[in-house]
Formats: structure tokens, C-alpha cells, sequence
């Protein structure tokens, strides 16, 4: 099945949203949640797995579905289809502060390999499968899972990365060390392997983790500045323990709040 060609437009900066331009009877899909607004011609419905496969049956339709839980995403996607008579736009938001990045798969020989939590949105036709990992290494230790996501089709997909991203296109042989948890994604002929850092002082006081990724060209490779999972921890470090405010600003603490202008009651 040949994907749907969509056009698209990607609005902000920090807290963007992509908006995506059908023309009648076209259709997007999307993660559950990303929606941000729509045209009144444009009827939403739930499916099973992606809707790359909706006519093959039953179990075609169970197998696609059952393959998103793996990567832990949910048995359904939303799709978006256009029943009106001239173009309408449907929208879809990033869920935390960063970059949401086009990929045409047509670009890339037809397949994008990326985090599991990093698919937002695609065009109806592209599948949406998972990556087994032909390492144990990798599964025991690269921080996000023995499973990746695979994208798969002829048409845009759209993923969304935390922070600033970084687009490396990786020469034959060249090799690329990264954060596990900041690889967004990158073509199929990258090469993914984790490494342990090394040396007792990196291991017990480096902070940087045990294992990093390292990533053997040739092939493309997207990067980001701030994954998810490291926002939530420093934001879960944050939270004041036992309910008292730890005072951070200030060497007076709630005394110093006083000072400062901070009237709480």
C-alpha cells in the first residue's frame, strides 16, 4: 500500500506543532494524544495497530497491533481521513519542549529506525513496526530497550525529538560515541552497538552512565539535546521531599524567599 502524500507545515519553536494539509479522502495517523486541533470536514476514528494493513483481515489487523505493544505504545492509533471536498488541516503538538523533524522515507530507502517513544504522527500507508536489537548488549544495557521502532513506506512520518537536535550524516566507517537515551533515530545502514565506558574514576564518579551508544556509518543519525527521561529525572530531583521547600536560590532558604519578593502564604 502506497502512503498517502500529505503536505505539512510546522509551526513555533520550542513547544512546536505540525500542521498537516489532506486533500479529500487523504489520511494521517497519529500516537493517541497528539492531537491538537482539526476542520470540522475531517472525521477521526480508532483503529487496530497502524492502518498500513487494514485489508489484509483479522489477524493481519491483530499481528500489526500486537507489534505496538511490544515497543509499549498502545493496541490503537488514531487516524484522521478527510471526508469534505477541499483541503483541510488537521494538527498535531509536541508533547514536551523541542523539535518535531519530517522524515521521508522515500529518502531513505524506505525505512527509519528510531526510539520508541519518539514516532508523533504519519501518513496513512506507513507502518509503524518494531526494531529487534541483534545484539544482547544492547538490550541489557542501552538504557532504552531491547525494541526500537522501525518506520516503513513511501511516505512522511514525523518524530518528535527533545531540546536542540543535531543531524550527523556518518561517512563509511565513521563512528559516532552518543548518550543512549540521546539518539532520536537514524537509517538502516547504521551500524548500533553500546560500549562500556571504562576506567574506575568514569565508572563510580563520571554521572554520565556506564554504557554509551556507538553509532558506524555510513548512514544519518539524529540526535537531541534533552531526552525526555533526563528532564523528568532532573524535574523528579527538584520535588521537595516531605513537603518543605529545599529553598534553591537562596543560602537564607525560606528566609531568603521573604527577601526575594516570594509572599506565599
Amino acid at each position: 500500500m502506497n502512503a498517502h502524500e500529505i503536505d505539512y507545515q510546522i509551526h513555533g519553536e520550542e513547544m512546536q506543532y505540525v500542521e498537516i494539509e489532506l486533500d479529500p479522502q487523504e489520511a494521517v495517523v497519529a500516537e493517541a494524544g497528539s492531537f491538537m486541533m482539526m476542520d470540522s470536514d475531517i472525521k477521526m476514528d480508532t483503529i487496530f495497530g497502524d492502518g498500513s494493513n487494514q485489508d489484509t483481515g483479522v489477524l493481519g489487523k491483530l499481528f500489526s497491533a500486537g507489534k505496538r505493544l511490544l515497543t509499549g505504545e498502545s493496541l490503537f492509533m488514531t487516524v484522521f481521513l478527510n471526508i469534505g471536498q477541499g483541503k483541510k488541516q488537521v494538527s498535531f503538538a509536541s508533547p514536551y519542549p523541542g523539535k518535531i523533524i519530517p522524515i521521508d522515507l522515500t529518502e531513505f530507502r524506505g525505512k527509519f529506525i528510531c526510539q520508541k517513544d519518539a514516532f508523533l504522527c504519519a501518513a496513512k500507508g506507513v507502518s509503524v513496526g518494531i526494531e529487534f536489537s541483534k545484539k544482547l548488549g544492547r538490550g541489557l544495557f542501552g538504557g532504552e530497550g531491547f525494541i526500537m521502532q522501525k518506520l516503513e513506506g513511501d511516505g512522511l512520518a514525523f518524530v518528535h525529538a527533545g531540546g536542540t537536535t543535531a543531524k550527523k550524516n556518518l561517512s563509511v566507517g565513521e563512528i559516532l560515541k552518543v548518550d543512549t537515551g540521546c539518539i532520536i533515530g537514524f537509517t538502516q545502514d547504521v551500524d548500533y552497538d553500546i560500549e562500556f565506558v571504562g576506567g574506575i574514576k568514569n565508572t563510580v564518579f563520571g554521572g554520565e552512565g556506564l554504557f554509551y551508544a556507538t553509532l558506524r556509518g555510513p548512514g544519518t543519525v539524529y540526535i537531541q539535546s534533552l531526552p525526555f527521561s533526563r528532564l523528568a529525572g532532573r524535574v523528579l530531583a527538584s520535588i521537595p521531599r516531605g513537603g518543605k521547600d529545599k529553598g534553591e536560590g537562596s543560602v537564607l532558604g525560606g528566609f531568603g524567599d521573604l527577601l526575594g519578593g516570594d509572599n506565599r502564604f
